[in-house]
């Protein structure tokens, strides 16, 4: 009897467990993860992919050149802020050639149209003249950050890690405007890793700590479906409260995701949902000379490239996306995000494609069209005395969603409990095409008055859009319940939902 009680107890503690509700508050929540999904039913999730705009900047400058790369983009106010290695590094008559690096910096009022500062800070050839930010330790792989931490000094407004393993590892660097820097400490303060890479770190609004995020090699191990890399580039993390002391280092683990060459890692908090960390990482795969390989761009420059090196010319590199919550494990997606696309010149070649650390809001160029994401990546490398960085654009929220097709499909998220009286999702659907929703109990029961049949159609393409039932739209009295929320689509892409209390909305509430 005891026996059979205490297993009883155990299921049904187990049963609550599993049945958690999930705070989100007001958080806008994205479906770049499934961290909310319960059930998919006739839908999926569904990848998207930046659509290529102008060339942002051409780094033709002496002291910039075919090696310029490690980007990292700071939207500052009204100001855009880009920051990025310039180096002669790449091949010449089928030999390696290297040059000085310094480390530059842009600006933009949009973040579409660039411009390169004389900052007159540092002599490059007997000329101050020139946008140089940095020329000593930690010259290779300078990545700058804004600092969000609450009561930062205003002296330290700006920060950065950098630094190689020959330096001894990652400094850390502080900046009061951005542009004059000075070391925090002589010594680095992350000693064990490659480092070879673009290092990374920020303030963890969520988690109350900074996180660094570095380049690694491991042997490492495979569990159940959490892979970690064997031997190959990986990526490595440490969490620090001052920015000096750094601990609890650890590999990332992936989920469903194979062992693959990763470059750089550009994570960082989305700025529109910072709870949920999304990186940029770069695949690396080398596929040898073949006949497609002989087909893509520029054969000339890749024969030099090989000559000098096989993989410099038989490499391929293109972009990837991957979201996390707990800043070590996270979900990867296998397929590519950011593709070489259409061959042409300057493409489908080793150092293409390296997305910049962050993603920015930019106004649409199309009239009346809300705002959208901005982000940039390589264009050109290793050959010649040049190479530039493309912009990219996707809609707000827009790297992953929630897709059925015309026959329809269907959402069923985890327990959660919300705050606010409205709900608002970013969707797009066809002329044809809907979602409706419905609020269930914890165990998936329609909640009167939010039933699906009383949910009119919700048809359009909008970031916030406040869904209504037949009662209006007023969901206040369900704050703080343990709900589902069921969303019923066709031919429809749901992107995000984040409930509110925007008054500018104006909850309606019934009038019969």
């Amino acid at each position: 009897m005891r026996t059979a009680l205490f297993v009883s107890l155990l299921l049904v503690t187990v049963f609550a467990q599993a049945q958690e509700p999930i705070e989100i508050g007001t958080r806008r929540e994205l479906f770049v993860d499934g961290h909310l999904i319960d059930k998919l039913a006739g839908a999926r999730r569904r990848l998207h992919h930046p659509i290529p705009r102008e060339i942002a900047i051409v780094h033709d400058a002496p002291w910039e050149g075919a090696g310029s790369g490690y980007h990292s983009v700071i939207r500052d106010g009204a100001l855009y802020r880009m920051y990025h290695r310039g180096s002669a590094l790449g091949v010449t008559d089928g030999r390696l050639k290297t040059g000085r690096q310094v480390y530059c910096y842009v600006e933009s009022r949009d973040g579409i149209h660039w411009t390169k500062p004389d900052l007159s800070l540092f002599e490059y050839n007997g000329s101050k003249k020139n946008n140089i930010i940095w020329t000593g330790v930690g010259v290779h792989n300078f990545a700058p950050f804004l600092d969000t931490r609450p009561g930062c000094p205003r002296e330290s407004r700006f920060k950065a890690l950098a630094g190689t393993a020959k330096e001894g590892g990652l400094f850390a660097f502080h900046s009061p405007d951005g542009i004059h820097w000075s070391l925090m400490r002589d010594k680095p303060v992350v000693t064990k890793g490659a480092f070879d890479s673009q290092n990374l770190a920020f303030w963890d609004t969520a988690a109350g700590k900074y996180r660094a995020y570095f380049r690694t090699f491991t042997k490492g191990t495979t569990t159940g479906k959490v892979w970690k890399p064997a031997g190959y580039r990986a990526i490595r993390t440490a969490s620090s409260t001052d920015f000096l002391s750094w601990s609890d280092e650890a590999d990332l683990t992936y989920e469903d995701s194979p062992v693959e060459h990763l470059y750089t890692n550009q994570i960082a908090p989305y700025f529109r949902a910072p709870h949920i960390l999304i990186g940029f990482p770069t695949r690396y795969i080398e596929r040898g000379w073949s006949p497609s390989m002989r087909a893509l761009p520029q054969l000339e420059h890749r024969q030099q490239r090989a000559a000098a090196n096989l993989r410099y010319g038989t490499a391929l590199t293109e972009g990837l996306l991957m979201a996390g919550r707990n800043g070590v494990h996270f979900e990867r997606w296998n397929e590519a995000f950011l593709r070489p696309g259409p061959q042409r010149p300057d493409t489908w070649n080793y150092g293409h494609n390296y997305i910049a650390s962050n993603v920015v809001e930019t106004k649409s160029s199309l009239p009346g069209a809300p705002n959208e994401l901005s982000l940039y990546a390589t264009e050109g490398a290793w050959t010649g005395n040049s190479n530039a960085i493309r912009r990219y654009t996707l809609r707000l929220d827009g790297f992953v969603s929630v897709n059925a097709d015309w026959k329809g499909g269907e959402l069923i998220t985890r327990p959660l409990r919300f705050g606010g009286n409205r709900l608002g999702i970013n969707f797009a659907t066809s002329s044809a095409g809907s979602i409706r929703v419905e609020i269930q109990d914890a165990r998936g029961r329609p909640l009167p008055g939010f039933a699906l049949d009383e949910c009119p159609d919700v048809f359009g393409d909008e970031i916030d859009r406040t869904v209504e039932w037949k009662g209006g739209s007023n969901v206040g009295g369900l704050a703080g319940q343990t709900v589902r929320l069921r969303f019923v689509l066709k031919d429809a892409d749901l992107y995000a939902l984040k409930f509110s209390s925007d008054e500018s909305k104006g909850a309606k509430t019934s009038t019969k």
